[in-house]
């Protein structure tokens, strides 16, 4: 989705995000099952930015980003549910390519 799609204009350093689907059950690291009962300490969540504001510098539209899903604002914009932040409290931005210089971490 786009800018043009929603038919809304982000203003100053906002960030509209599409929040991935929630999985009920998760499986760890090492293949262990954690069903969606469990409850886990502060977890941050991923999401798809779909509009960004005039003054946001280090997120584009459609990166996926992390954020804290405690300091959030929703919106309802065509029958959809979407998070309204601001660009500081987005945690990280997933990147797609080695940009660390070949270590595995880039986050």
């Amino acid at each position: 989705m786009s800018e043009t799609s929603l038919a809304i204009r982000m203003l100053h350093d906002r960030v509209l995000v599409d929040v991935d689907a929630v999985a009920g059950e998760r499986r760890s690291g090492g293949g262990i099952l954690i069903p969606a009962t469990v409850q886990m300490g502060r977890r941050l969540t991923w999401a798809k930015v779909v509009a960004i504001g005039p003054n946001v510098r280090s997120v584009e539209v459609e990166d996926r980003v992390l954020f804290d899903p405690e300091d959030r604002a929703e919106v309802e914009l065509q029958a959809r549910t979407y998070v309204l932040m601001r660009e500081r409290d987005i945690h990280a931005v997933a990147s797609t390519e080695e940009a660390d210089g070949g270590t595995g971490l880039y986050l």
